[in-house]
């Protein structure tokens, strides 16, 4: 099992952000020595309303400083957005700040003020993104480039700064629609779920992710993400009360965002924070904690959890006290339960093909 942080530097407007940024530190430097093992950054552009958010790439890299041997997780880059030389380069270049411990995190994206920002039309996202990525799998791991279609043109270029990694870094993939979690198993390495998702939704999602795994004759993963919001204190009445105001507010943004206008209405996250927060956050003691997370690994395969316990505007004394009953007691709890193989999974699911 492994564990991971999510350093969310989005911030209120009157937030000082190179006192935020101190904060963002502090709690790396709590997982480093702590013993956690990854941590991961996210990106948006032009925040909306009241938001801002320092921009993913120089925030990670700054992370790195005080990371120790964690391993660095773009997670993730909006790709659709990208020019594929310059993300190549970029995340090469990140590679070998990593050393060659870093996931290269991709998702399509859903706001439409970014995609219209950096003019991309809403039937070509997907092409774009299925495009951009191909091109930056081909100049890590091609002598020699040709491609062109509207926006890009390369004519037998050769990218020379290559990743550490060979042959590239793993390409953790965003994806809740069924069509993107199909993509996912196709062009990347691991599914890398969605927060929001329940169990109901991460079960429905692995099945498919694995089918389509089985379909194109690819090997399931060796790394199985999970990404949760968690907030840990004393007992869980606390832990509502210290947790429910920041992480309410986030999700009431969230909704503004439209970030789920293409899932199913029951499946949206304009709802009350009681009904929202059901099977979805996990807030409560190291004990109630364990007992809803331990199914995410004994079920569902998953060996490496990655937790977001700051919210925005939450004082970062609040966060470091989930941490440190993360740290010292959850943690520890749940390094000794034996993830289950995604083989037998499949075979449970009678997914085609499943040994």
């Amino acid at each position: 099992m492994k564990f991971g942080i999510l350093l969310s530097n989005q911030q209120y407007l009157q937030t000082d952000m190179v006192s935020a940024l101190e904060e963002q530190l502090l709690m790396l430097r709590h997982a480093r020595d702590k013993g956690w093992d990854s941590y991961f950054g996210n990106q948006h552009y032009l925040q909306a309303g009241n938001l801002q958010m320092l921009q993913l790439v120089p925030y990670l890299a700054r992370l790195h400083g005080d990371a120790g041997e964690m391993m660095m997780g773009v997670g993730l880059i909006l790709l659709t957005l990208q020019n594929p030389v310059h993300m190549a380069e970029t995340i090469a270049s990140l590679d070998v700040i990593a050393r060659g411990n870093l996931a290269f995190g991709v998702g399509l994206g859903y706001r439409d003020v970014e995609f219209d920002a950096f003019g991309i039309r809403k039937g070509h996202r997907v092409r774009r993104f299925e495009e951009c990525l191909e091109l930056i799998k081909r100049l890590w791991t091609e002598e020699e480039v040709s491609f062109e279609n509207e926006v890009w043109k390369l004519d037998k270029v050769t990218m020379n700064l290559k990743p550490v990694q060979k042959p590239r870094p793993p390409i953790w993939f965003a994806g809740k629609h069924p069509n993107a979690v199909r993509r996912a198993a196709r062009l990347g390495d691991c599914l890398y779920p969605s927060p929001q998702a329940t169990m109901a939704d991460n079960r429905e999602r692995l099945a498919i992710y694995l089918a389509e795994l089985l379909r194109v004759g690819k090997p399931f993963p060796t790394e199985i993400p999970g990404r949760r919001e968690i907030f840990v204190a004393k007992d869980r009445a606390t832990a509502f009360e210290l947790a429910a105001p920041y992480l309410s507010d986030k999700y009431r943004l969230y909704a503004q965002w439209q970030r789920d206008q293409n899932l199913p209405p029951e499946k949206r996250l304009e709802k009350p924070f009681e009904e929202l927060v059901r099977d979805r956050f996990v807030i409560g003691s190291p004990e109630d904690c364990y007992n809803e997370l331990r199914p995410y690994i004994e079920e569902l395969g998953i060996n490496h959890l990655i937790f977001r316990t700051h919210f925005i505007g939450m004082p970062v004394s609040t966060a470091l006290s989930s941490m440190r009953l993360i740290s010292d007691e959850l943690i520890p709890a749940l390094r000794q339960v034996q993830p289950r193989p995604l083989a037998e999974f499949a075979r449970e699911h009678k997914l085609s093909g499943a040994a």
